[in-house]
């Protein structure tokens, strides 16, 4: 033992104690692994629901992920254009596993359209009048006359040239698509006070022939369209405006079922 007044060569011990920063059951992390944990069952029973579900609705489910902008209601969803829906008519019957599998084939057919009209500069001054929906009874292409004789001339059923171009993209689109395809032509109720009688009755229908003839001159095969259809202003696209430009419009349907042509 050492004296006092000489130094001792034994170390020294000191002993620190650090405070925690309130572990235990008291902290949080244990609340970040619960919420995990929750999430990941959560994931787990909504892969299993979805597995257990018949293969129409997986394929209505995986088409909705795969065009979320394309899949509406009965109504449809417009992708390009800001007017109105045209309320769709009573639902076809058809198989549902065909019904799907046409679906598929039409939404994509839809977005190929809605390329071809992007990427063309010609279509610049046409792509806000054209609109690309899913309804009910099929595929349905909308070309609204938003400006006067937009797509015809003031009057009559002549196509403006830049008219026959995009039904030739339209019809080179569709094909090869094996659903029947109706031509409808819709006026507005401003009256045309025609000689001989020439009313919105004639001018619809001939709207939608001549663009059924300009379809099958550039792309359409023979019996594709089984018919064309003239409504005047029966089926207003907007009937609280009753003289807006929009009611005069062709519409292209590419239907699910032959059955539509009947309607």
């Amino acid at each position: 033992m050492a004296s006092l007044g000489e130094s001792s060569d034994a170390p020294v011990i000191r002993i620190v104690k650090k405070k925690g920063g309130g572990g235990g059951h008291h902290g949080g992390a244990w609340k970040v692994a619960y919420a995990d944990f929750v999430t990941a069952m959560m994931a787990f029973f909504l892969v299993m629901w979805i597995v257990g579900l018949n293969k129409p609705t997986r394929q209505a489910i995986a088409a909705y992920f795969n065009h979320p902008t394309l899949v509406g209601s009965g109504t449809g969803h417009t992708i390009v254009g800001s007017a109105e829906a045209t309320p769709s008519s009573k639902p076809t019957p058809v198989v549902q596993d065909d019904k799907a599998k046409i679906a598929i084939q039409l939404k994509a057919k839809a977005d190929a359209i809605l390329n071809d009209l992007k990427k063309s500069p010609e279509f610049n001054n046409l792509r806000d009048s054209v609109q690309v929906r899913l309804t009910d009874e099929g595929l349905r292409i909308e070309l609204l006359e938003k400006t006067s004789s937009l797509f015809f001339g003031p009057g009559s059923a002549k196509l403006n040239p830049k008219t026959v171009k995009l039904l030739q993209v339209i019809a080179q689109e569709l094909r090869e698509v094996k659903s029947p395809i109706i031509v409808e032509g819709h006026t507005d109720s401003r009256p045309l006070g025609g000689a001989n009688g020439y009313s919105n009755w004639e001018l619809s229908s001939d709207r939608a022939n001549a663009a059924r003839r300009a379809m099958s001159e550039h792309g359409l095969h023979p019996g594709q369209i089984v018919g064309v259809r003239g409504y005047a202003d029966r089926k207003l696209l907007k009937p609280d405006d009753p003289m807006h430009f929009s009611n005069r419009r062709v519409s292209i349907l590419v239907a699910y079922t032959g059955n539509s042509a009947a309607e």
